[in-house]
């Protein structure tokens, strides 16, 4: 597993250096890395998405294990060492490009080497991408499971429950599709170079029963989009109070008082 001082020779080899605008930074230790992909459970036969590799030190710790790994980097310097260091391997697969397709899809060309196959997400992710690509693969079918460092607060949102500011449309959509457990709390330290936030490992896992279908996700989050557009106001004023409401939800409640299965409940009423 590449070291910091590895890493960095390997960036100055070839005369570049981290990108701030790419959100390149690295996680460097590697007790850390490997707890991470130990919780993953992947192994040999396991077909794993992996968002912003950068030089591949995570990428090398998982085909070491036996995985088949789906790369999707946006730098074209970053993409070239991994051509160089990675290329050759035969589970091994490079896509140079964004890792969405628009906002509520994934790159095309990952989705189409996915081909509808289990796979595990196991990442370092890019912060501006972090939100979006956990969203959307919470409500993939195929999707066994997400393993990602992440900035901590988004990770406090995700794991939110009902009454606190930071509960809103992400933490629903997840978590009513996953489970979500923290793994790990990360310093600035713990990565070159350091980030100016504090990070979070997590797992977010699917739940076996959900109360809705994963081919009702655009509709519901649609619809708790509109609630929490105005979350200040009581549902009744967001909705109207001649609706039908069901038992034990009040019109004079405000929408991040509902837990997740109160917001599908609500939905199915309208």
């Amino acid at each position: 597993m590449q070291t910091q001082t590895e890493i960095r020779d390997i960036l100055a080899a070839r005369g570049i250096s981290p990108k701030h605008r790419f959100g390149q930074n690295f996680l460097v230790d590697q007790n850390l890395l490997r707890r991470l992909v130990d919780a993953s459970a992947i192994g040999p036969g396991s077909l794993v998405v992996e968002i912003g590799p950068g030089t591949g030190t995570m990428s090398e710790e998982m085909l070491a294990r036996g995985a088949e790994l789906i790369a999707i980097e946006l730098d074209r310097d970053m993409a070239a060492i991994l051509r160089e260091r990675l290329g050759a391997h035969p589970s091994f697969t490079l896509i140079e490009g964004d890792c969405l397709d628009g906002k509520r899809a994934l790159n095309a060309e990952a989705l189409a080497r996915i081909a509808g196959r289990p796979f595990t997400l196991v990442a370092n992710l890019p912060y501006q991408a972090a939100s979006p690509v956990m969203a959307i693969c919470a409500t993939m079918p195929n999707c066994l499971g997400q393993f990602v460092t992440i900035q901590r607060e988004v990770g406090d949102r995700l794991r939110a429950q009902p009454g606190g500011g930071e509960y809103g449309p992400l933490t629903i959509l997840v978590q009513a599709f996953c489970e979500v457990e923290q793994i790990a709390v990360l310093s600035p330290g713990c990565f070159w170079p350091p980030p100016e936030v504090t990070s979070a490992m997590l797992a977010l896992r699917p739940r076996t029963t959900t109360a809705i279908a994963r081919d009702e996700a655009d509709a519901f989050g649609a619809f708790v989009h509109t609630l929490f557009s105005k979350r200040r106001k009581q549902l009744g004023a967001i909705l109207g109070r001649s609706r039908a409401w069901p038992e034990g939800i009040e019109p004079s409640q405000r929408p991040e008082t509902l837990a997740v299965d109160d917001l599908v409940r609500l939905w199915r009423a309208g």
